[in-house]
């Protein structure tokens, strides 16, 4: 759930440079991970990428650090490479769902095709707003050979 401590974190780990909020936030994610049953199955941590302007911009990736802490308390393997931004985007943060659907729109590619096939990826970022960049991540590494995709995220809208 997005409440306001959430929010906050979220906040300061986007756009105030707390990335080392990320440690917290990533661990949480961990723990709470096992009250998920029905992500099991999944195989390997995969967090959104940023375009690189922006990442060059914040100095970091927030979804990277979450997914990094994530993987260190769950022992799930984690590719920070698997996919890629190709586009860049506008901010989602005044978008409605379809405007942010047709922004995240080819917006992803997969880099290694031949690491991803048949298997059962889990998508980690920072927040779930309206699914848009989750469902456009899902969609590049289902057009790459993933069996499944499934989507973790710190907080939820």
């Amino acid at each position: 759930m997005f409440n306001d401590s959430s929010r906050a974190l979220v906040h300061a780990l986007k756009y105030a440079g707390a990335d080392y909020l990320a440690r917290y936030m990533g661990l949480f994610m961990g723990k709470q991970y096992c009250r998920y049953p029905e992500l099991a199955e999944a195989e390997l941590a995969v967090p959104i990428p940023l375009y690189s302007k922006r990442r060059r911009k914040r100095g970091y990736n927030q979804s990277e650090l979450l997914a990094h802490f994530f993987a260190e308390a769950t022992g799930m393997p984690v590719d920070l490479n698997l996919l890629m931004r190709v586009r860049d985007t506008v901010s989602q943060t005044t978008l409605n769902r379809k405007e942010r659907l047709a922004n995240m729109a080819h917006a992803f590619a997969c880099k290694e095709p031949n690491a991803l096939r048949g298997k059962t990826v889990l998508l980690v970022d920072d927040v779930a707003t309206t699914g848009a960049t989750l469902e456009g991540c899902a969609a590049a590494l289902k057009k790459a050979g993933a069996k499944k995709v499934f989507a973790y995220t710190f907080a939820r809208e």
